[in-house]
C-alpha cells in the first residue's frame, strides 16, 4: 500500500506542479503579485518565502493552488489605489484570460513534451496484440486473426493501445498487422470507435501451447505442419488451422504426432485425450457452489448445459450470458465423466452482476511481449508528439461530451483511487506506459479545469466573456450565486467520483 501511495504521489506531483506553474508564470508576466504557490491543500508541511511569494508543500496531495493578490472580485474595493497595479482583479480582460488559461495550457504543453521525449528516447510498451477472437465476431469476419499484432491503421503507425481510439479519420479502412512472423494487410470498413469497443471485449491473454491428459501427463506443442511453434500460443495455432501438430512430453520427452481433422486443433487434441490447461480446475473456493456439489481440484471442465467447453473463458462467458438459475456442468475425473448441477453465486459491482461458481483455472498464459521502438529523432519526434497531443485533447473532449449527453454512464467517472490504481499498474508494466498514462491524465486535468464551472479555470473564463458581453463587471449578487452553484456542482462531481472509487474497491 505504501508503495502504491508513493507511486501515486510521483504520478500526480508533476501534473499539479506544471498546472500551477502555468498560472504562476502568466501572473508574473502580467505583473500580478503571487502570494502563495502551494502543492497540495490543507495544513502546510514545509514552506519558504522568496520575494513576495510563499512556496509550500501541503498535507493533502490531491491538487494545488496559486494565491494571487487581489483575486477576489467581491473585495476589490478594499484594495488600496497604489496596490491595484499588482492585483489580479484590476488587470485587463486579456491578461486575466491568459493567467487563468495558463494552467490548462501548461498541462497540454506538458503532455506534448512527455510524448516528445518518449519518442526521442524510444518506448518500451506491450505490443498491440489481438487476443483469442471468438466465432461470429465482427473482427474475425473482417479478416483479423487471433494473435495479429497491429502495426498501423490507415497507414498511420500504432505504437500502443492508447493510439487506437485516436486519429482524425473516424473510419478504419486498412490495418497492417504482423501475423505468424509475416506482415499482412486487412481491409476493413468499420468505425474506429466500434473497432476499439470490440477489441477491448476480447480477452487479451493467450494460452501457452501446452496440453495435459486426464492422468496428468503434460505435453508441449513444438511444431505444426513442420514449422516450429516458437512464441506462438495455443490460440494462434488453433486459428491457423494446421493439418498436423507435433507434441513433446514435458517430463518424458515422448514425441506424439496428432493429425488435425476438420474440427480444428483443440477438438482434435480432445479426441486424443489431451486438454488445454485452463479447463483443468486448479482449486475450489471453500463453501462455493462448486465446492458444495463436489467439484474438486484436478477435474476437467468439459461441458456446461449443451455447450462444449474449449476454454475457461467460454465457461465464464456462458454463465454470464445465458440466464438460468441452475446450470448443469460435466467434468472428467480420472476415467469417469461426472454430472453436477449448481446454482452460481451472484457478485454485484457498479450495478453489474457477475455469476461465480468458485473454481480457479489451472491455465498458463503467454506473457505479454514488450517492444522497444527506435528513437524518432530530434526533429522526427515533433510532428508525432504534436499529433498525439491533439488526438488526446480531441478524444478527451469527445469522451466528456458523451458523459454529458448520457452516452456514457456517470459510473465511468474515476477519482483519486482509480487514478492511483492506474498509476501503480502502469508503473509495473513499463516506465514508457507510466508516462503515457501521465500524459493522458494531464490532458484530462487540463480539460476538466476548462469546464464552465465557477471556481474552476473555465468558470473564470466564462466570467471574463460575460464581462465583455455585459460591458462591465457582473453584480456582486450574480457572482455570489454563480460561485455557490459552481462549488455545489464541483462537490457533487467529487462525491460521485469517490463513490465510484469505493464501489470498485469494495
Amino acid at each position: 500500500m505504501l508503495e502504491k501511495v508513493f507511486i501515486f504521489i510521483i504520478f500526480l506531483f508533476p501534473l499539479v506542479f506544471f498546472h500551477e506553474l502555468g498560472h504562476f508564470l502568466f501572473a508574473r508576466f502580467f505583473g500580478v503579485r503571487v502570494e502563495v504557490f502551494s502543492l497540495g491543500f490543507g495544513p502546510k508541511l514545509f514552506k519558504f518565502k522568496k520575494g513576495d511569494t510563499e512556496y509550500c508543500f501541503s498535507l493533502i496531495p490531491l491538487g494545488g493552488y496559486v494565491k494571487m493578490f487581489g483575486d477576489d472580485p467581491l473585495k476589490k474595493d478594499e484594495i488600496p489605489e497604489e496596490e491595484r497595479k499588482y492585483s489580479f482583479t484590476f488587470k485587463g480582460k486579456w491578461a486575466r484570460f491568459w493567467i487563468v488559461f495558463g494552467g490548462p495550457l501548461a498541462n497540454f504543453i506538458f503532455t506534448f513534451f512527455i510524448f516528445y521525449f518518449l519518442l526521442l528516447a524510444g518506448e518500451k510498451v506491450p505490443e498491440v496484440k489481438i487476443g483469442a477472437i471468438p466465432e461470429k465476431n465482427i473482427l474475425r469476419e473482417s479478416g483479423l486473426k487471433t494473435g495479429d499484432v497491429i502495426q498501423s491503421i490507415n497507414g498511420k503507425l500504432i505504437y500502443n493501445l492508447a493510439d487506437i481510439p485516436m486519429g482524425t479519420e473516424n473510419n478504419i479502412r486498412e490495418l497492417e498487422v504482423t501475423r505468424t512472423r509475416k506482415n499482412a494487410k486487412v481491409t476493413l470498413n468499420i468505425s474506429r470507435e466500434k473497432f476499439f469497443e470490440e477489441l477491448v471485449k476480447i480477452d487479451p491473454i493467450l494460452r501457452k501451447p501446452t496440453v495435459k491428459s486426464a492422468l496428468g501427463e503434460t505435453y508441449n506443442i513444438v511444431e505444426f505442419d513442420g514449422v516450429e511453434v516458437g512464441e506462438l500460443s495455443l490460440d494462434e495455432i488453433n486459428d491457423l488451422s494446421p493439418k498436423s501438430i507435433k507434441l513433446e512430453g514435458a517430463d518424458t520427452k515422448e514425441v506424439r504426432n496428432v493429425e488435425i481433422n476438420l474440427e480444428g486443433v483443440i477438438l482434435s487434441l480432445k479426441s486424443n485425450g489431451l486438454y488445454p490447461l485452463d479447463v483443468f480446475v486448479k482449486s475450489v473456493n471453500m463453501d462455493s457452489p462448486a465446492d458444495k456439489v463436489g467439484i474438486k481440484g484436478g477435474d476437467i471442465l468439459v461441458q456446461i448445459e449443451d455447450k462444449k467447453l474449449n476454454s475457461f473463458f467460454e465457461l465464464r462467458n456462458f454463465l454470464n450470458s445465458v440466464d438460468k438459475e441452475n446450470y448443469k456442468i460435466k467434468v472428467i475425473r480420472g476415467d469417469s465423466l461426472l454430472d453436477f448441477s449448481l446454482k452460481p453465486d451472484i457478485n454485484e459491482n457498479r450495478g453489474r452482476k457477475t455469476k461465480l461458481i468458485g473454481v480457479y483455472s489451472g491455465g498458463e498464459w503467454n506473457p505479454p511481449k514488450y517492444i522497444e521502438t527506435e528513437s524518432k529523432g530530434i526533429f522526427g519526434s515533433f510532428p508525432i508528439a504534436f499529433d498525439r497531443t491533439i488526438d488526446s485533447i480531441v478524444k478527451t473532449f469527445i469522451g466528456f461530451k458523451k458523459l454529458i449527453t448520457s452516452e456514457v454512464s456517470v459510473k465511468n467517472i474515476g477519482g483519486p483511487l482509480s487514478i492511483g490504481k492506474v498509476a501503480a499498474d502502469s508503473f509495473k508494466t513499463s516506465l514508457s506506459y507510466f508516462f503515457q498514462i501521465m500524459a493522458l491524465i494531464s490532458v484530462n486535468l487540463g480539460i476538466i479545469n476548462l469546464f464552465p464551472i465557477p471556481v474552476l479555470d473555465g468558470g473564470h473564463i466564462v466570467f471574463i466573456l460575460m464581462e465583455i458581453v455585459n460591458r462591465g463587471p457582473l453584480s456582486r449578487r450574480k457572482m455570489e450565486i454563480a460561485q455557490q452553484f459552481g462549488l455545489s456542482l464541483l462537490l457533487l462531481l467529487t462525491v460521485a467520483a469517490l463513490y465510484n472509487d469505493f464501489s470498485r474497491l469494495f
